[in-house]
């Protein structure tokens, strides 16, 4: 019987050395799926694999062999000692195999859970597997129940509502005291990788405008441009702070980059319209005392960083509604796959009553005057006949019976049929 089967490692089995040297790239993916294809061993196989895991998703006749294959392709291909990683390695099968999937999915096995990068690789890898022909009917079901399961995931439970990196509970933070950042400005001084995650971030919230400030101006330029912001000189940001409403400040300067009296002397020409100050440099590039002056607020990263342990706790409670889905949908789909264990010999036994009706109305005929009307009427009969005396045997079939296994059932079907004579 075909099972389902996983091989793999992640962030909770491998350091990010070893993950790098088991990590294939898209070109890598598309050439590892066709020798794939070639193997015996395997029926039907995905590659998936990210930063933080590469996982081989396959069925086969023979699980062991497949499994031990599956180590020595990986060894193989990407040049390493098997002994290296086999530590690393998990393995699932059947059930275990369909969960695992499932929680990939739905980001309940993520370093940050809830993150919605993962699902999209998931689909990228599912879709690179359906052009080289490796998934087949197995696993494009499965695949298929997959995105369904994080969907309703992300739907029915809170799991991806909730702030959860540095740079997007600043955002966060900051829709919430002005209530939507739509058609506001922002000025972001650093040009780090903090700094990009908060300008897309940004941009998701329809923030109008966007300055870029940067000791390197070139750096400012090169950030600015890849969303359609505006670049600034460092020794412009004075003359920048009357333009906007949100800053974020994320250098490695030693120095506090705007101090109060700079914020002071704009709060007039503002109006005192509210200005928002986040800091997530350590050490700190924003004035703590900037929160003495009225209608401005800075949060630093020890604020932020309150928000995300909270919001990760918030995240964990609504995983576990996330576990529910998971092992409902597991249930469904190892009922699915029962089924198509039933379906040859549900096909078999059809074929053999159709055959026993066809040559008793050949019978019948013989030697009679049958008008085509009385014909019709016959074959329509022995049709009905045929699929009511399939009813039953076919429903205990596919439901497996209250207590017995459901492969009893097939072999005692296919003995009181003689289906294999």
């Amino acid at each position: 019987m075909t099972e389902i089967l996983i091989l793999g490692l992640n962030h909770k089995t491998a350091n990010v050395d070893l993950r790098e040297c088991l990590a294939f790239s898209d070109d890598q993916v598309d050439t590892a799926l066709q020798t794939l294809r070639t193997q015996p061993s395997f029926d039907e196989v995905v590659l998936l694999s990210t930063c933080n895991r590469v996982e081989m998703i396959f069925t086969a006749q023979d699980p062991d062999e497949a499994l031990a294959e599956a180590k020595q392709f990986l060894s193989k291909y990407k040049n390493i000692p098997a002994d290296r990683f086999e530590k690393a390695l998990y393995q699932h099968r059947g059930d275990q195999a369909v969960k695992h999937i499932f929680r990939v999915a739905a980001s309940l096995d993520s370093m940050v859970v809830g993150e919605p990068q993962i699902l999209g690789q998931v689909k990228e890898a599912y879709r690179m597997a359906t052009e080289q022909k490796t998934s087949g009917v197995i696993l494009n079901r499965l695949l298929h129940k997959t995105f369904f399961v994080a969907k309703r995931i992300r739907t029915e439970t809170g799991i991806g509502n909730s702030a959860v990196s540095i740079s997007y509970a600043a955002i966060e933070l900051g829709r919430k005291i002005f209530g939507t950042l739509e058609g506001k400005s922002a000025l972001l001084i650093g040009a780090g990788e903090m700094a990009e995650l908060a300008v897309e971030h940004l941009r998701r919230q329809r923030v109008s405008d966007i300055y870029v400030a940067n000791r390197t101006f070139a750096r400012a330029v090169e950030l600015a441009g890849r969303f359609n912001g505006q670049p600034v000189n460092f020794e412009e940001i004075p003359d920048t702070l009357p333009q906007v409403d949100i800053v974020i400040s994320s250098t490695g300067s030693p120095e506090y980059v705007v101090n109060r009296s700079q914020v002071k002397s704009i709060m007039k020409e503002r109006r005192n319209r509210p200005v928002f100050f986040i800091d997530i440099a350590v050490p700190r590039d924003i004035d703590p005392d900037l929160n003495r002056l009225t209608n401005v607020y800075v949060y630093d990263i020890d604020d932020l960083s309150g928000i995300v342990d909270e919001n990760i706790e918030d995240r964990s409670r609504e995983a576990i509604k996330g576990e529910r889905i998971v092992e409902e949908a597991v249930i469904r789909f190892r009922q699915w796959v029962e089924n198509l264990s039933v379906v040859p010999t549900i096909k078999d036994l059809r074929e053999k009553l159709e055959g026993i009706a066809r040559a008793e109305l050949v019978k019948t005929q013989s030697g009679q005057d049958f008008t085509s009307d009385q014909t019709a009427a016959l074959e329509k009969m022995a049709t009905a006949m045929v699929n009511k005396i399939l009813h039953d045997p076919t429903a205990l079939l596919k439901t497996g019976g209250c207590y017995a296994d459901k492969s009893q059932h097939i072999d005692l079907t296919r003995k009181l049929f003689k289906l294999d004579s």
